[in-house]
């Protein structure tokens, strides 16, 4: 089974990694994209193509669109995408240095401001979706392997800096557990190609006033290794749909 897994900077991607044993092999794609690659567990295990695509969901997709492509014309196609690192959690559903699990995945600002000042997405504007719904086995297998809690991820363009936002975000998507910058790109371009995708992130803080000293990057860092490395084992063509 072949993975891409998309993560915004190298330190999301070195910890992903970090669940194999043997070092990562690097894969130059056209055009110079570098893949990380792995196989954690056994040699019938998966295989993971970890790409750092850069922050922000037009960078996730431009990357993830690349890998897919270049797999798909090679004749070695991804069977399963997922955007992961770390993320913001939604207190008190997202714990620091918890896993959250996409049931969907949301551009919460993708949209407009309505006269009344008041917010349209853009389904309901009609001109395209702001949600991926991941296959419920897919989210449901991934949950239980990872211990991570389930429920909408939102990729957002700002980081929420106030509680205020937060109230907002919530309020519109009150099943958020997290938000981070890049799955719903990532998801873009996993459905353009027709590929199962699901974002697996760790918290790193909560979402709300940015408090940088409460921050615990190492923490979650950490423990997006070892959800990876829980989550390699039970990956199977089986619980793609």
């Amino acid at each position: 089974m072949r993975v891409l897994v998309v993560t915004a900077v190298p330190a999301e991607r070195d910890a992903v990694t970090a669940a194999a044993g043997p070092p990562p092999r690097e894969v130059r794609l056209p055009g110079g994209t570098l893949l990380h690659r792995v196989r954690p567990g056994d040699a019938d295990g998966p295989v993971l193509d970890v790409l750092a695509a850069g922050v922000g969901p037009a960078a996730a997709a431009a990357g993830a669109a690349t890998a897919l492509t270049a797999a798909a014309v090679t004749g070695e196609p991804y069977e399963l995408v997922v955007a992961a690192g770390i993320a913001g959690g939604f207190a008190p559903r997202a714990a620091l240095g918890g896993v959250v699990v996409s049931d969907t995945i949301v551009a919460p600002d993708l949209g407009a401001q309505s006269s009344d000042g008041g917010f349209l997405s853009l389904d309901e504007l009609g001109f395209g979706v702001i949600e991926h719904r991941v296959p419920e086995r897919l989210a449901r297998t991934v949950a239980e392997a990872t211990g991570g809690v389930r429920g909408a991820v939102l990729t957002v363009t700002s980081a929420t800096g106030t509680a205020e936002r937060a109230a907002e975000l919530t309020a519109r998507h009150p099943d958020a557990v997290a938000e981070g910058m890049e799955g719903f790109g990532v998801a873009e371009a996993a459905v353009a190609h027709r590929v199962p995708v699901v974002e697996l992130r760790a918290v790193s803080n909560a979402v709300g006033p940015r408090d940088r000293g409460a921050w615990r990057i190492g923490a979650a860092l950490t423990a997006l290794t070892g959800a990876f490395r829980r989550l390699s084992p039970v990956l199977e063509p089986e619980v793609l749909t």
